[in-house]
């Protein structure tokens, strides 16, 4: 394996890879803690960041820094999520920084609309039109069972953009398709805000908060990234 390869996060938002002592840093925010009222309320954003995420993070170097793999401090998030999946609290309290890590930058002030440029000229040909996208996206998200994620991702072996969802933890990287964009479900994501009405957050990502700047960078270097086979 090599550690100093880049993944997907870390070109994307210059989240580093390389070797550090600790592979999990707590990060700040892209934006205020009010910046994304009154769809996603201040009080929900703190919580879910100074509470839910810096736990995850505090908890992935903790594990990490007694496990007695001197390697693992050496490895990039990516790395150890794709080689430490039978170690279970690992892989979910690192999975869980990372998804957070990218659902922070799913999302901005001002956001939502549809995108433009290459991702939606992909998303006609891979889906028809971004209605229809949008549809098999928000039906991925209202369907995850529990707590879990709604992915946009671009699966490297089809070469074609796809929708999924995971439960728990779990990321797409697995399966091979890199993340272009997420919907966090788990409920501490939306409750303080829309209660059981996980439709309304939703709708409220697609329609005011989305990052489509953020997914079309991500989608324009999926391509280039490496899959698990090149670690």
């Amino acid at each position: 394996m090599n550690p100093h390869k880049y993944s997907l996060f870390a070109i994307i938002v210059a989240s580093a890879s390389a070797v550090h002592a600790k592979p999990l840093v707590f990060p700040e925010l892209p934006y205020g803690y009010d910046a994304l009222e009154p769809h996603i309320s201040k009080k929900t954003l703190y919580t879910h960041h100074v509470k839910h995420h810096a736990k995850y993070v505090d908890t992935a170097n903790q594990l990490i820094e007694s496990s007695g793999d001197a390697n693992l401090k050496y490895l990039s998030p990516e790395h150890i999520m794709l080689t430490q999946q039978d170690n279970v609290v690992l892989f979910n309290n690192v999975a869980q920084s990372w998804n957070h890590n990218f659902y922070w930058h799913c999302m901005k002030p001002g956001g939502g609309g549809e995108p433009k440029g290459m991702l939606a000229e992909a998303m006609k040909t891979d889906f028809g039109s971004f209605a229809k996208f949008r549809d098999e996206m928000e039906t991925a998200a209202l369907t995850v069972f529990g707590s879990g994620w709604a992915w946009l991702g671009y699966d490297r072996k089809k070469e074609t953009l796809v929708v999924t969802k995971t439960t728990g933890a779990n990321n797409t990287f697995a399966d091979e398709i890199f993340p272009i964009l997420t919907i966090d479900v788990w409920e501490h994501a939306y409750y303080l805000d829309y209660q059981e009405k996980r439709k309304d957050y939703v709708n409220a990502f697609f329609n005011n908060l989305v990052n489509w700047e953020f997914a079309e960078m991500n989608y324009n270097a999926a391509p280039m990234m490496i899959s698990s086979e090149e670690l």
